[in-house]
C-alpha cells in the first residue's frame, strides 16, 4: 500500500486521544507506549480516524501529546505489529487494518443476519414490526396498486393520498397542515440530507444538540458541514436555551438539528416553553431549525392529564423557520424506509425540484401501506389511485386503527424491554449511571471510569454489540458512555448486561477479550 487518502495533523490526533488519556482504573497501569497505541487503534476502528490515513511524523506527534519521542515510537512500532499501522522509509506511515477485519463505520450499520446468531445487538434502536398490522396493511396496498401500476411509478413529492393522510395528522396534532406542505422521502435519514443540500452547502456550519444521533451527525460531516455542538441540558431536562442562544447568535449556523421528543440519545423531551423559546432565537438568527420527531409516538409514562408538548412546527406559524422530519422507522418498523417533510409550500417546491437529481421518489407500494395504516387510525376509507378518499369502508372491516394500535404494541413491548435492560444493568453494573427516560428507545449511560470505546472493542468479541459515546459526538466526546436500545427482553437483556460487565472487567483489568465470535460489520 503505497498510497493514502487524507492526512491527520499532530494536533488533531492529540485531541481525539485527550479522551483515551483520562480512562483510569486498570489502563492507568498499561504502558504509555500501549495506552497510545491502543488509543490510536480504537480511532480507526470507530472510523475516527480513516483507514489508510497519514498519521504525523514522530516527532510531531510527541510535541502535541508532552511525551517522549521514543513512547511514540514504540506505539507506532507496536501499531506495526498489530496490523494497524503500515510505512515505509521515506513515506511515513498511515492507517491499517489487519487481514480479516472489516472496515469500520462511523455510523452504526445494521448487524448481518448471519452474525445474529452470537452476537446480541444493541446497536441498532428499532422494534421488530408489529403484527399483524403491518402484513394487514400490505395486503390492503396491493388491493390499493393497480391504479398506480399503470403510471410511471415516480412520485418525486410522495403518493397525494399518503401526503393528505400525514398532513391531516399533523392538523390534529394542532398544526394546521395541507398536502402541499408534505414530502415523502426515503426515510428520515433521506429527508435530512435533502434538508441538508438545499440549506446548509459544504463549507456551512450547522449546529446539533451534543450529544446527538450518530447517523445523522456522520451524514453531515461527511457532507462538508460544519458542525457547533451545543450541550444538551442536565439530566433529562431537555435544551440548554442560554447555550442555543449564545450559538445562534454568535456563530450564526445556517441550520440546526435538533430532536425535541425523545432526544437519541439521552431521550431527553424538550418542554413546550423550551420549543417557543429555540424557535424565537432560531427565527431571530435566520437559522432553519430542522425538528426530528422520529421517535414522537413512543411515549411510554406520560404522566395523566399531561399531554406531550405541542410539536416544534407548533411555535412557527409562518412556517419560514421550522421544518419538520418524520419517519415510520421507529413508529411502525424501520423495513418501510418511508419519511417524510412537513415544511412551507415553498420550501417543498425546492426539494421536490432537487429530488429529480437523486432517487426520483419513494417505493409506491410501502406509501400506500403507511397511508393504509395512516387513514385506518382516523377511521378513513380505502385509497384510491388518483388520490382520493373512497373505496370500501374499513370502520368495519374488524382490525380497527391501524396506526395507533400499532404504535400501543410498540409502547407496550419497549416498556417490558426498558424494564428487563434498566434491571439487568442495576444487578450486573452497579457503578454504571443512568436516568430512565419518559420515553424513546434508548438508554443514555455513563460507564462509571471506563473507556465506552473500549467496553464497545471487548464486548463484540465477548458477543455483544453496543455503540459506545464517541458515535454520538463531535471530536472524540462522550468516552465514557454507551447507548443502549430497549430492543431486547427477559433473558436476553440479562445476558446482554452480563456480558457486558465481563467486558467492563476486561477493560478494567487492562487486558482485551479473546474468544473466536466474529466482528460485525461496525467496529
Amino acid at each position: 500500500m503505497a498510497q493514502w487518502t487524507s492526512a491527520v495533523g499532530a494536533s488533531q490526533l492529540a485531541r481525539l486521544l485527550s479522551s483515551h488519556r483520562a480512562e483510569a482504573g486498570g489502563a492507568r497501569r498499561t504502558p504509555a507506549y500501549r495506552a497510545l497505541a491502543d488509543g490510536v487503534r480504537l480511532l480507526v476502528l470507530e472510523g475516527r480516524v480513516p483507514v489508510a490515513a497519514r498519521l504525523p511524523a514522530e516527532r510531531e506527534l510527541a510535541a502535541a501529546l508532552s511525551v517522549s519521542r521514543t513512547t511514540v515510537a514504540a506505539a507506532y512500532g507496536a501499531l506495526r505489529g498489530d496490523g494497524f499501522l503500515a510505512s515505509r522509509r521515506g513515506a511515513g506511515s498511515w492507517t491499517a487494518l489487519p487481514a480479516g477485519n472489516p472496515l469500520p463505520s462511523g455510523g452504526l450499520a445494521p448487524l448481518p443476519p448471519d452474525a445474529a446468531g452470537t452476537m446480541i445487538d444493541l446497536g441498532c434502536a428499532a422494534l421488530p414490526a408489529p403484527e399483524p398490522w403491518l402484513t394487514r396493511a400490505f395486503q390492503r396496498a396491493l388491493a390499493d396498486l393497480p391504479p398506480y401500476a399503470h403510471t410511471h411509478g415516480d412520485y418525486p413529492a410522495g403518493l397525494p393520498v399518503l401526503r393528505r393522510a400525514l398532513a391531516d395528522r399533523y392538523t390534529a396534532r394542532g398544526v394546521p397542515t395541507m398536502p402541499e406542505q408534505i414530502m415523502i422521502t426515503t426515510g428520515a435519514m433521506g429527508a435530512v440530507a435533502a434538508i441538508r443540500a438545499l440549506f446548509a452547502p459544504r463549507g456551512e456550519r450547522v449546529a446539533v444538540e451534543h450529544p446527538s444521533y450518530a447517523n445523522v451527525l456522520r451524514l453531515l460531516s461527511e457532507a462538508g458541514a460544519r458542525l457547533v455542538p451545543v450541550a444538551m441540558g442536565e439530566g433529562l431536562t431537555g435544551w440548554d436555551l442560554p447555550a442555543w442562544r449564545r450559538v445562534l447568535r454568535d456563530a450564526a449556523p445556517r441550520m440546526a438539528y435538533v430532536i425535541a421528543d425523545f432526544h437519541n440519545p439521552t431521550g431527553a423531551l424538550a418542554g413546550e416553553e423550551q420549543r417557543r423559546e429555540l424557535v424565537a432565537a432560531a427565527r431571530a438568527a435566520g437559522t432553519v431549525l430542522v425538528a426530528d420527531e422520529t421517535m414522537v409516538g413512543l411515549d411510554l409514562d406520560a404522566p395523566p392529564g399531561e399531554p406531550m408538548p405541542r410539536p416544534v412546527a407548533a411555535f412557527d406559524p409562518g412556517g419560514s423557520t421550522v421544518v419538520t422530519v418524520g419517519s415510520a422507522s421507529k413508529a411502525i418498523w424501520a423495513g418501510l424506509r418511508i419519511g417524510w417533510i412537513r415544511a412551507a409550500p415553498e420550501t417543498i417546491r425546492s426539494l421536490v425540484a432537487a429530488r429529480v437529481y437523486a432517487d426520483l421518489g419513494s417505493p409506491v407500494l410501502e406509501q400506500l401501506a403507511v397511508a393504509r395504516l395512516l387513514a385506518e387510525s382516523s377511521g378513513q376509507g380505502g385509497t384510491q389511485g388518483d388520490g382520493r378518499e373512497g373505496g370500501d369502508s374499513v370502520a368495519g372491516s374488524g382490525w380497527g386503527s391501524g396506526w395507533d394500535q400499532a404504535m400501543e404494541v410498540h409502547r407496550e413491548r419497549a416498556r417490558e424491554n426498558r424494564a428487563a435492560l434498566t434491571e439487568a444493568l442495576r444487578e450486573h453494573l452497579p457503578d454504571w449511571g443512568f436516568t430512565v427516560p419518559r420515553g424513546g428507545l434508548t438508554l443514555w449511560v455513563r460507564t462509571g471510569d471506563l473507556s465506552g470505546s473500549r467496553i464497545a472493542e471487548a464486548g463484540e468479541r465477548l458477543g455483544v454489540r453496543v455503540p459506545s459515546g464517541p458515535r454520538f459526538g463531535v471530536d472524540g466526546a462522550f468516552e465514557g458512555y454507551v447507548r443502549l436500545p430497549f430492543t431486547v427482553s427477559g433473558p436476553v437483556a440479562a445476558e446482554a448486561a452480563a456480558r457486558l460487565a465481563a467486558a467492563a472487567r476486561l477493560v478494567a483489568d487492562g487486558r482485551s477479550a479473546g474468544g473466536d465470535i466474529p466482528r460485525s460489520s461496525v467496529a
